[in-house]
């Protein structure tokens, strides 16, 4: 992969006319199970425009992710696996898509079946569309691994993504705007996918938990309507008694008077608890309220075709072990 990404260290221009030149390459590496550590060594002692990113620990795919980010200088940056699938040369491809619609963040969309099986493949789609319902947004179905982010974004969101946060909701949140680029995803390479059914459930789990706080919001709402249907039951239960019309045994009415009321105060309480469970889970996941860019028309979607290149830091590529 690196030796693929070291011709663009030169001067490209883009099918658009852009320019831009790769100007380091950033390997994370997280403690993975094979020989990363004397491979990164190897290549940052002989190429230059290579750096190495060091955790203390796996941390996970995302966590090395965002530590490459923030370790990243250039104008754009750009994140790719190290299993081969994601082609160098698709970048220009991503750089012209974003400048074309002015999006601080482009991802590359397959545009043939990811070489994964039938199986992965459908539990990743189905995945993403349960996050696109609780975001009520459509970028869910769009995110992918291979992506092209303006620094200023990409550090902002490695500065204040809490613990757990899935990156990608992490970007929605301060993304002015998002864009796809068609691509083919190539088959993997010596070093197959890591994944096992445990870590791709562990990533569904963060994307629903981080994808904000609706499902809160329908504990409040259910809350509320099931206190206001106890309540009004409850009446119509004294009503029908005091009328004569009641149902049952003896003391039946009041039983159902105090069950309903109960109940109904409960579940209003429990949604009174959601919305202040709901800030506090946006306090802890880092969202911020609100995030100061420079001008856009100074900053990488500014520029113009032929201007000065564009910097890519291509990476992080991380050893997500």
């Amino acid at each position: 992969m690196v030796n693929e990404l070291l011709p663009y260290q030169q001067v490209s221009t883009t099918r658009g006319g852009h320019d831009y030149v790769i100007s380091e390459v950033l390997l994370v590496f997280d403690h993975g199970p094979d020989n990363s550590a004397a491979v990164i060594r190897s290549l940052t002692n002989s190429i230059d425009i290579v750096r190495g990113v060091w955790l203390s620990r796996n941390f996970g795919q995302h966590a090395a992710t965002l530590a490459g980010m923030a370790s990243a200088g250039g104008d754009w940056v750009v994140t790719m696996d190290e299993d081969g699938q994601h082609d160098p040369a698709a970048i220009g491809d991503l750089l012209d898509t974003a400048m074309a619609e002015n999006a601080s963040v482009t991802y590359a969309m397959p545009s043939n079946a990811a070489p994964h099986g039938f199986l992965r493949n459908m539990a990743s789609k189905s995945a993403k569309r349960t996050v696109r319902f609780l975001l009520s947004s459509d970028d869910a179905t769009s995110y992918q691994s291979f992506r092209l982010v303006t620094g200023e974004v990409a550090r902002s969101v490695a500065a204040y993504a809490g613990h757990g946060v899935y990156l990608d909701v992490a970007m929605g949140w301060i993304a002015d705007k998002t864009a796809t680029c068609p691509v083919v995803l190539r088959e993997e390479g010596d070093r197959r996918s890591g994944y096992s059914l445990r870590t791709l459930l562990s990533h569904f789990w963060r994307m629903v938990i981080s994808s904000g706080t609706r499902g809160l919001r329908l504990v409040s709402m259910v809350g509320a309507v099931f206190a206001l249907a106890g309540v009004g039951l409850a009446i119509y239960f004294v009503i029908a008694y005091l009328t004569g019309h009641g149902a049952g045994q003896q003391g039946w009415t009041s039983t159902m008077v105090v069950l309903l009321f109960s109940t109904g105060a409960i579940l209003f309480s429990l949604g009174v608890i959601a919305e202040y469970v709901g800030v506090n889970v946006n306090m802890a996941m880092g969202k911020p309220a609100y995030l100061i860019v420079s001008d856009p028309a100074l900053g990488p979607l500014g520029k113009i075709a032929h201007e000065a290149p564009a910097t890519l830091p291509s990476g992080p590529v991380a050893d997500a072990g």
